[in-house]
C-alpha cells in the first residue's frame, strides 16, 4: 500500500498525490481522445451524452456532496444555461465562447440568486424549495415565449471556432472532442477548488456549521459561492446539451431531470469528482440497455416492444436503493474497497471499512 509522506503544505495539497497517479490520468485522457478513432457514430454520440452528464453531475457534486446542500432543482439551471446560450448566440450574434462563458455566469447569477433567501434552508426543506423551483421552471419557459419559444422550443445554433464549423450530427467527432475540452477543464477548476481555502470552508460547512463559524468561516457566504460555482457548471453542462439535443423545449428540462442528477452523483459517490463520472455513466447506460432489452424480449417472443411508462426512473429507484443498503459510498467507494483490498492482500480486513455511528455535538444542534 503507498503511503504520502506529506513533509510541506505545498505537498500536501499538491494536484495529483504522486508521479503514477499523474501518469495514470495522463493516459485516461489520452484514451479518451482517441476513441473517435475506435469507435462508431452512435457510440461516440453516447459517449458525448456521459460527458454533459458528467459536468452537470460536478456542478451538483460541488453543492451537494462537498457543501452538503442538498438540490432537487438543477434542471432549472441546465435551462438557464442552454436558452441564455442559444439567445446569446441566435439573437444577439455572439460567438460560441463569449455566450458560453456568458450562458455559464447567467445560471451561475440565478443561483446566487436562488441562494439568498435559502441560506436559512437545511436538509429536506432546502431540497423542497429547489424543488418548486424546478417545477416553475416549466411554467417560466412557457411564458416567457417571445424570448424562449414557449411550446415550440428553440434550436440550437451553429457552432464555429476559429472557422471550423461544430456539429453534433454532422461532425460527431468534433463536437466530442469539445465536450471532452470543457470537462477536463471543469475538472480541474473543481480540483484546484478543493485544493483552495474554499474548498477547506465548503467540507468545513458541510460537515458541522457551528465548528466552521468557530474555526472564522462564514457559511452563508460559502453557501454563496457554492450555489454561484454549482449553478454556473451546471448552466454550462446545459449550454452543451442544447447542441446536443439540437432542438429543446420546456418538456426537455423537467423534475425528473434533477431526480436524476441527484440519483447520479449518489450513486457514482458523494463527495468525490471520480463519483461525477461513475454516476454519468450509469445515468447514460441505463437508458440503453432497456431499450436493448426490450428490443431482445419483443424478438424473443415475436412482438412489438411495448413501452412501459416509469420504467426508466423505476430502475433508476431500484439502483438506488441497493447501493443505500449495500453500498452507501458509491461505485466510487467500491472502487476504493478493492483497491485497497488487493493492495493489503491477504492483511485487509472487513471491519476496516466499517461505519462509525458517531456524531459531534455540534451536528445535533442543526
Amino acid at each position: 500500500m503507498r503511503v504520502h509522506f506529506n513533509t510541506t503544505y505545498d505537498r500536501d495539497i499538491r494536484l495529483f498525490p504522486d508521479t503514477r497517479d499523474a501518469v495514470r490520468y495522463g493516459l485516461l485522457v489520452a484514451v479518451a481522445i482517441a476513441l473517435p478513432f475506435l469507435l462508431d457514430d452512435f457510440l461516440i454520440g453516447e459517449a458525448t451524452n456521459v460527458l454533459i452528464w458528467a459536468i452537470a453531475g460536478m456542478g451538483l457534486m460541488l453543492l451537494t456532496g462537498h457543501a452538503g446542500q442538498p438540490s432537487l432543482g438543477h434542471a432549472a439551471f441546465l435551462a438557464a444555461g442552454c436558452y441564455a446560450h442559444a439567445i446569446l448566440m441566435g439573437r444577439f450574434g455572439l460567438p460560441f465562447a463569449a455566450s458560453f462563458v456568458l450562458a455559464g455566469a447567467v445560471a451561475g447569477s440565478v443561483g446566487v440568486l436562488v441562494a439568498i433567501p435559502a441560506l436559512r434552508l437545511h436538509g429536506i426543506y432546502l431540497a423542497i424549495a429547489t424543488l418548486a423551483l424546478s417545477i416553475l421552471t416549466e411554467d417560466i419557459i412557457v411564458l416567457a415565449e417571445p424570448w424562449t419559444g414557449g411550446v415550440a422550443g428553440m434550436t440550437a445554433p451553429d457552432i464555429s471556432i476559429l472557422g471550423m464549423r461544430i456539429d453534433r450530427l454532422g461532425s460527431p467527432d468534433s463536437f466530442y472532442w469539445l465536450c471532452l475540452a470543457v470537462a477536463v477543464l471543469v475538472t480541474l477548476g473543481y480540483r484546484n477548488i478543493l485544493r483552495a481555502p474554499l474548498g477547506r470552508a465548503l467540507l468545513a460547512v458541510r460537515d458541522s456549521e457551528v465548528s466552521a463559524r468557530a474555526m472564522g468561516v462564514s457559511p452563508a457566504r460559502t453557501k454563496t459561492v457554492a450555489f454561484g460555482l454549482s449553478c454556473m457548471t451546471t448552466g454550462w453542462a446545459g449550454a452543451l446539451m442544447g447542441h446536443f439535443f439540437y432542438t429543446f423545449n420546456h418538456e426537455v428540462f423537467t423534475l425528473v431531470i434533477s431526480i436524476q442528477l441527484l440519483l447520479m452523483i449518489v450513486i457514482g459517490g458523494l463527495g468525490s469528482i471520480h463519483g461525477a463520472y461513475y454516476g454519468a455513466v450509469v445515468v447514460a447506460i441505463v437508458p440503453q440497455a432497456i431499450n436493448v432489452a426490450r428490443d431482445g424480449i419483443a424478438g424473443l417472443f415475436g412482438g412489438g416492444g411495448v413501452a412501459i411508462p416509469g420504467l426508466e426512473i423505476g430502475i433508476f429507484g431500484l439502483i438506488l436503493i441497493f447501493f443505500i443498503l449495500f453500498e452507501p459510498l458509491g461505485v466510487h467507494g467500491r472502487m476504493v474497497k478493492w483497491r485497497i483490498y488487493f493492495e493489503l492482500f491477504p492483511f485487509c480486513r472487513r471491519d476496516m471499512f466499517r461505519r462509525q455511528k458517531s456524531y459531534l455535538r455540534t451536528e445535533r444542534m442543526r
